[in-house]
């Protein structure tokens, strides 16, 4: 899951920057109010982490302006105000969550890891898909207790694929899913990608959860959630009116003496 940073100090900027690649997270760095909301504006993120005081704007006009423009990615607001007044000015904007300095990154990490959970649909960090277990706070997978080693690449299409289990998934949303439409490589590594997953998951007997859909891209399918084979209709008995007429038994002839 990609996230955006917005900071124009160089040292909160590097911490925080390393905290979220020691978490899994890819990030992306802007340096000042417009930058950000350009980014926002067009490319996908999972997430927004945005400083309150950046020199250009204050994150209040940046929350404000996103949502304008209706886009909906979650916001986290790091401020150095901690006053319920300056909380409930930053929900009312739209805010996700807001977190008062100082704070130590590994709250603000579990902050994120929560946030990106609900935005999925997923109250628990704990995904399952038949036999299959995906952890999304510590990015470790498991099929039926046995681990499964991911690079980071083969975990956020994994993840993308359970998250919206059932769902086909073009190349362009998993390309968009790993580099936020930031200096993409070509569509094929898709396949590549998919091909490594897939050899993974057969090493441990799951090589059916994940289908090609031909000029779409790829789906992830719920093992437990085969549909139901609807019972056989109960054989109709003719009526009385159909039925065929028996015969009449042949009158005994008698015979004089």
């Amino acid at each position: 899951m990609r996230i955006l940073f917005a900071e124009d100090k160089f040292t909160s900027s590097r911490a925080i920057l390393s905290a979220l690649k020691k978490a899994g997270f890819a990030a992306d760095l802007a340096r000042s109010g417009q930058n950000t909301i350009e980014l926002l504006r067009h490319y996908d993120y999972g997430l927004a982490i945005i400083t309150m005081t950046l020199a250009d704007m204050d994150g209040y006009t940046i929350l404000n302006t996103l949502r304008t423009f209706k886009i909906t990615t979650p916001v986290i607001i790091l401020s150095n105000i901690d006053t319920p007044d300056a909380k409930i000015r930053a929900f009312t904007l739209g805010a996700d969550d807001y977190l008062a300095e100082p704070f130590e990154s590994a709250e603000l990490i579990a902050r994120v890891q929560a946030i990106l959970r609900r935005s999925n649909g997923y109250a628990h960090p704990i995904a399952q898909v038949g036999a299959l277990t995906l952890n999304l706070n510590n990015h470790t997978v498991t099929v039926a207790n046995r681990p499964i080693h991911l690079t980071g690449k083969e975990f956020a299409i994994l993840e993308l694929l359970v998250l919206r289990k059932g769902i086909a998934q073009t190349k362009e949303t998993f390309l968009n899913h790993l580099y936020g439409g930031r200096d993409e490589p070509d569509i094929k590594i898709i396949d590549v990608f998919i091909c490594k997953l897939r050899k993974k998951l057969q090493t441990v007997g799951a090589e059916d959860l994940i289908s090609t859909v031909w000029g779409r891209g790829y789906i992830l399918h719920d093992p437990q959630a085969q549909p139901q084979t609807p019972p056989m209709p109960a054989p109709l008995m003719p009526s009385l009116a159909h039925r065929p007429r028996l015969p009449e038994p042949a009158m005994l002839q008698a015979v004089g003496d």
